[in-house]
């Protein structure tokens, strides 16, 4: 990685983004070499059960929201978890509607070993490098893990009316707040600081 390729911020977010592809792809590699249960897993099954074993219990509605999925998606994980025993359910003591999940002994030993597995080729790697190298990416892991919490950006562009199901959103003259209610099952719109917007029709990326 040279400093020209990382002088503006997109050659900053094209070089990033190359680098921690390749260092997942390796730590994954880790993990498919050892031959046991946690071989055959996906990452998203994985990180779930990881998720599992930290926070101890969890409705499927809370590990899809901590994981960032859908919770079709992670009924589908919890199917294939709980199958091959690494996760149990249980009844919620307050909600009969709910389960909790938590994982088992199992479960907690095949985690246990990908952190083993992927801390020990990671600690080759890093002896490998210079103090100062360290020391750089050291001060980084907070910054990395914030870039990894991050939420997907939400915008509103100003431009003319385009029409479509992501909705209309048109410029307007500068004004005063106004709401106008439609009759008859059509939409409301609503006007904000120059802004007209049909708020059911409007969707966001």
């Amino acid at each position: 990685m040279t400093a020209t390729r990382t002088r503006t911020d997109a050659g900053l977010a094209t070089a990033l983004r190359i680098s921690v592809s390749r260092l997942a792809r390796r730590l994954r590699a880790q993990r498919a070499a050892s031959g046991l249960t946690e071989a055959v897993l996906s990452e998203t099954q994985l990180a779930a059960l990881s998720a599992l074993e930290v926070h101890h219990a969890m409705t499927p509605g809370e590990l899809a929201e901590h994981e960032k999925v859908q919770p079709p998606s992670m009924t589908r994980v919890i199917a294939v978890l709980t199958e091959r025993d690494l996760v149990v359910k249980s009844p919620h003591p307050t909600d009969r509607r709910q389960v909790l999940l938590a994982v088992t002994d199992e479960g907690r030993a095949v985690v246990h070993r990908v952190r083993r597995r992927k801390d020990a080729w990671l600690d080759q790697r890093l002896a490998e490098l210079t103090a100062a190298e360290r020391a750089t990416l050291r001060a980084a892991v907070p910054i990395l893990e914030k870039l990894s919490q991050s939420l997907p950006a939400r915008s509103l562009r100003r431009g003319p009316s385009r029409p479509g199901r992501g909705g209309r959103v048109s410029a307007q003259g500068a004004g005063s707040v106004s709401r106008s209610r439609a009759r008859s099952g059509q939409l409301a719109s609503e006007t904000y600081r120059g802004w007209s917007v049909a708020p059911s029709r409007l969707r966001t990326r």
